[in-house]
């Protein structure tokens, strides 16, 4: 980049990428790009192939529906360089068959090479199914019976509401939870090198240890604000729902299955707010985005050197000569 902007953003760039295992996956005009630091403490850098269904299928591309259609693909390219990452780094090499558990035994005799890809996919169905009982099962069930004991049902109109502040508490108590085991912690530490990265990219810095150490790392366009934009979007959709239709919420199973049902359309909403905060800073953005940006404070860490050469190298690889190939 041609100038140094010092504290002001001057090139907004449309780059994002994804903490890994030891690692750091960018995406930008050239592809993706996987950096992870190896056991010999060297940095492997990969280029990927990303194919995209807004390539094939142009509606894949309108408002709204672009939103459902790049979450879908960011969670499958995601828990893809996940595997890859752990694969690089050495986690299976670090595992001692004399205390591998008869699961793990069983899985290394039935799969062998694939036992990660195994794990990730039990892993994804897992996690599916906790997502489903702790962010729509519980907050519904709490609310239901708080209101019904201690109210006597004279909170029926507002549960929507309370529900949604109920899943916000849930997510956050949830990740400042997982957040103290050593593993996840270093990986907010990528987290927060991939945000200080792009940051000094984008304030038209020298990619130096040096200049990224002194970004910020809190972003705007982060998957942390993306999911509380989701959370807020969420209570004003079920608001509407209840307003409009009053008594929709009455069965409750139905309620939750009108609530799985609207979920693409909030996905598609939140997204598209993400791409505008990216461009705009007013008073509405900004309000939106703050419990985001705070989150952030949990869901990154401060990097150390070696981390930030991870994101820095990963950085590196997908950018071109020209950075409007990659403006926002």
């Amino acid at each position: 980049m041609s100038k140094d902007c010092n504290d002001k953003v001057c090139h907004k760039t449309s780059i994002g990428g994804q903490a890994l295992i030891e690692g750091i996956m960018m995406q930008g005009p050239k592809g993706a790009a996987m950096s992870v630091r190896l056991p010999d403490c060297t940095i492997d850098t990969e280029m990927l192939e990303v194919k995209h269904l807004r390539d094939k299928f142009k509606p894949a591309k309108l408002p709204l529906i672009r939103g459902v259609v790049n979450m879908v693909e960011s969670l499958l390219f995601g828990f893809k360089c996940m595997e890859k990452s752990a694969e690089k780094a050495g986690i299976d090499d670090d595992i001692d068959p004399e205390e591998m558990s008869k699961l793990d035994k069983w899985l290394s005799d039935h799969f062998g090479p694939k036992m990660m890809a195994v794990i990730t996919g039990i892993s994804m169905v897992l996690g599916v199914a906790l997502a489903f009982g702790l962010f729509f099962y519980l907050p519904t069930f709490l609310v239901d019976t708080v209101d019904k004991y201690l109210f006597k049902d004279a909170l029926a109109d507002l549960h929507p509401l309370f529900e949604g502040i109920m899943r916000m508490v849930i997510f956050v108590a949830y990740v400042w939870i997982v957040s103290k085991i050593p593993d996840i912690k270093r990986v907010f530490m990528y987290h927060g090198a991939e945000h200080k990265s792009i940051f000094c990219y984008e304030h038209g810095l020298e990619l130096t240890v040096e200049n990224v150490r002194k970004q910020k790392r809190f972003h705007p366009r982060c998957g942390t604000s993306f999911i509380f934009v989701v959370l807020i979007i969420s209570i004003f959709l079920s608001s509407a729902l209840v307003v409009i239709f009053p008594g929709i919420d009455d069965v409750r199973i139905v309620w939750m299955g009108i609530k799985l049902l609207i979920m693409p359309l909030t996905v598609g909403v939140s997204y598209e707010f993400i791409k505008y905060a990216g461009k705009h800073e007013n008073l509405l953005v900004k309000i939106l985005s703050a419990p985001g940006l705070w989150m952030q404070r949990i869901t990154t860490q401060e990097p150390t050197d070696d981390i930030i050469e991870v994101g820095i190298e990963s950085l590196k690889a997908v950018l071109t000569d020209n950075p409007e190939d990659d403006a926002l």
